[in-house]
């Protein structure tokens, strides 16, 4: 099919990916509305045009920690990314290396920190979550530095995970094992181009990280089982010191929504926050990512570099959130989608549309860099 934009590429997942491994990516908790607020708030948010400006060739360029970026994007973390292609984390990454925007690597990712290292050039970021087994937590961070990893991004918002219903009727995460294996490879048995490019050359089909807690045994069941086990509700703003001890690099907060809670991260000494409501996935009924990104700059901008994740699906989003006082967004299933479609060029082809998209709103909103936007951007 003819792919222009990320609705395109979404569609083309859809047709690509066996049913359970599309619901996962695409579903939220619940029933979705904070999900569907994610994006449909976006399109709520004017942008001011503005004429006769004189804007003549568009900077997308931005810094962040020290590192020169093409434009204000990164790659989110992705959980299972890896089984949407054939070593999909690794076509991920090379595809942001040749873009200039970081990587981020997920904890529980097909492949491994080591893996993606050697099929890059660059260094990526990290992102780790909060388990009960803290010493995985300081091997993982241990790899991270060996691995050269320039940031860890930490992920707050899932002490428990959410309920997702998608997941439960796709047959992922309900049922008995026998009845989920049924299910799955019925699905994957209708999709044999998927079959033949993850299924049989994508092989292993371990979660890196965690196969060696579980026998080597780490696909999709393991994963649900040792998620399950290793949750932590406890986990206070105290368990940040722990962190600091073994990362001395950029620490970025994954999953603030309060602007409370971005003022106590600042104060544990955080570079960096992500506004995130983990893509509508855990509590519903939370306000979309873009609604509560303005409070939270106004809280903290100018004590820790703030940034946002959560239905970005244009360039016109990417502005949209810069002008509302994010430094830099991050893009989850939008990167997943291309991965799905059209492995590494799909991921490279995504990030060419939000560039291509932003240019033209910045020469019709009168802005030439980056850092001209702000709210004045926007029809308040």
């Amino acid at each position: 099919m003819f792919v222009a934009d990320i609705a395109d590429y979404r569609e083309a997942a859809r047709r690509r990916l066996p049913r359970f491994l599309y619901e996962y990516v695409d579903g939220g908790a619940f029933t979705e509305t904070t999900l569907r607020n994610n994006t449909n708030d976006f399109q709520s948010i004017a942008l001011r045009q503005r004429v006769m400006s004189g804007v003549g060739e568009v900077d997308l360029s931005t810094e962040l920690f020290g590192q020169k970026l093409a434009l204000p994007v990164a790659l989110a973390p992705v959980g299972l990314a890896g089984l949407n292609a054939r070593r999909g984390e690794v076509q991920g990454a090379r595809a942001a290396e040749k873009a200039g925007v970081p990587f981020t690597l997920s904890t529980v990712s097909a492949c491994t920190i080591e893996e993606v290292q050697r099929g890059t050039t660059k260094p990526f970021w990290f992102q780790l979550y909060v388990t009960r087994d803290r010493g995985f937590m300081r091997d993982m961070l241990a790899r991270a530095k060996a691995a050269g990893c320039n940031a860890l991004l930490f992920t707050v918002d899932m002490p428990i995970p959410g309920i997702r219903y998608r997941d439960m009727r796709s047959g992922l995460s309900a049922g008995t094992p026998l009845q989920r294996q049924v299910k799955q490879i019925s699905q994957v048995m209708m999709r044999p181009r998927w079959a033949w490019d993850v299924g049989v050359m994508g092989r292993p089909h371990t979660l890196g990280h965690v196969a060696p807690l579980t026998q080597g045994k780490a696909g999709v069941e393991q994963f649900w089982a040792w998620m399950g086990q290793n949750f932590d509700p406890t986990v206070t703003w105290k368990d940040i010191e722990a962190v600091r001890a073994e990362w001395d690099g950029p620490l970025i907060i994954k999953g603030v929504l309060d602007a409370e809670d971005a003022r106590a991260a600042a104060d544990a000494g955080a570079n960096g926050l992500i506004v995130s409501n983990h893509g509508g996935r855990q509590l519903d009924g939370v306000p979309s990512a873009i609604k509560a990104l303005p409070p939270i700059a106004d809280a903290v901008g100018d004590r820790l570099t703030v940034m946002m994740d959560g239905g970005v699906r244009s360039g016109l989003d990417v502005v949209r959130a810069i002008a509302s006082g994010a430094k830099a967004v991050l893009i989850g299933r939008p990167w997943i989608y291309g991965l799905a479609a059209r492995g590494e060029a799909g991921v490279s082809h995504v990030l060419e549309i939000l560039a291509k998209e932003m240019r033209v709103a910045m020469a019709l909103t009168g802005a030439s860099r980056v850092a001209d936007l702000n709210r004045n951007n926007l029809i308040q």
